[in-house]
């Protein structure tokens, strides 16, 4: 059997590709799968380090509004569908399963073509184009959240990587804080702002770093790897450690008592599904879905949720750290986040992709 996947540009929809793909291979070990996506996104370095072949297809962005660019949209679009086409007939592929994204859209069209299954996974609360496409051209439609207003949907989580689902932060906590040359036994806020970072977490978090370090409390950042911080926390006891990126972020996850974060659709499934709190901090732009993803979870106790622009190291210094000074309410915390994650998604996918592509 073969699977195509086609989801690209932020990790928001590749890792759920890469984490059903794992999952196929687990359930048959001999399926092929193949993922398509465009030279613009993270899938270029993502998709071949985790052992997937990746075949990259012209990206054709939809304009929202009438520009001249739009007269342009049919010609681009039209070689994208005849080049993902191409890869489905070469690898002879048995069912598409598309998580959204620049390359969802041709993936959708070229596999009704070809007359192929089609499986459409939507991880927001508010569809893309893309996914909205898709879900007209099959029966197949599962979602990532609860509430997510598309017809025919089925709730069953967000696949999520085996390494986070597993994570048990408790006994993996003082190993990971050791890793990231953070002490076993201070309080710890873990700061990130998604794939590519936050620019306004990571100056409220730096501004606040005085306070925080006062405090007693230490700070593993990450900050994006396209970021540039003019000044760094001087070196200094407790430990503010500043990274571009990390690869692993269940060691982050489990070395963190709380976290300050963007609440994409990704990062929402993965807190709760380890039960990490977090103040979260929906970004500004785009159609508010993910202010939806924070509002279910501190609805559920699980956490914060501020505005961007609200966002500031007096806000930090008010309402985070107060909690990571209280290990009941933090526990209490954990607890409620982690009765809204669901761990389970990858394989239910996964299961769900083999019986329709039989």
């Amino acid at each position: 059997m073969r699977v195509v996947l086609a989801g690209g540009g932020t990790a928001g929809h590749i890792e759920p590709a890469l984490a059903l793909a794992d999952a196929l291979r687990h359930l048959d070990p001999g399926i092929g799968v193949t993922c398509v996506g465009t030279d613009r996104g993270l899938e270029t370095r993502l998709v071949p380090a985790r052992g997937y072949d990746l075949e990259l297809v012209p990206a054709v962005p939809l304009p929202r509004a009438i520009t001249p660019s739009l007269l342009t949209v049919p010609g681009r679009l039209a070689g994208a569908i005849n080049a993902v086409a191409n890869v489905l007939e070469r690898v002879q592929a048995d069912v598409l399963v598309g998580f959204g994204g620049y390359v969802a859209t041709p993936a959708y069209l070229a596999a009704k073509r070809r007359g192929l299954p089609i499986v459409v996974h939507e991880a927001n609360p508010r569809a893309g184009l893309a996914n909205r496409l898709g879900a007209r051209l099959t029966e197949h439609v599962f979602t990532g959240h609860p509430e997510a207003a598309l017809p025919k949907a089925d709730y069953i989580g967000t696949p999520l990587r085996r390494e986070i689902v597993t994570l048990d932060r408790l006994s993996m906590g003082d190993k990971a804080r050791s890793w990231f040359g953070l002490e076993t036994d201070r309080p710890t806020l873990l700061v990130f702002g998604g794939s590519q970072g936050a620019r306004s977490i990571n100056e409220a978090a730096l501004a606040a770093a005085p306070a925080l370090r006062r405090a007693g409390v230490q700070v593993l950042h990450v900050i994006g790897p396209k970021n540039v911080i003019e000044r760094e926390p001087p070196p200094g006891d407790p430990q503010y450690v500043l990274l571009p990126y990390v690869d692993r972020m269940d060691l982050a996850y489990a070395a963190a008592d709380v976290a300050l974060c963007r609440s994409g659709a990704l990062t929402c499934a993965e807190l709760t599904a380890v039960g990490l709190p977090a103040a979260y901090v929906p970004l500004p732009h785009g159609n508010g879905e993910q202010a939806l993803n924070a509002e279910r979870i501190v609805r559920g106790g699980g956490g914060l949720m501020v505005d961007d622009s609200e966002l500031s190291p007096d806000w930090i210094i008010r309402n985070v750290l107060p909690m990571l000074h209280d290990p009941e309410r933090v526990a209490a915390m954990s607890e409620a986040a982690a009765r809204l994650g669901r761990k389970d998604a990858d394989i239910m996918l996964a299961r769900k992709v083999l019986e329709i592509a039989r």
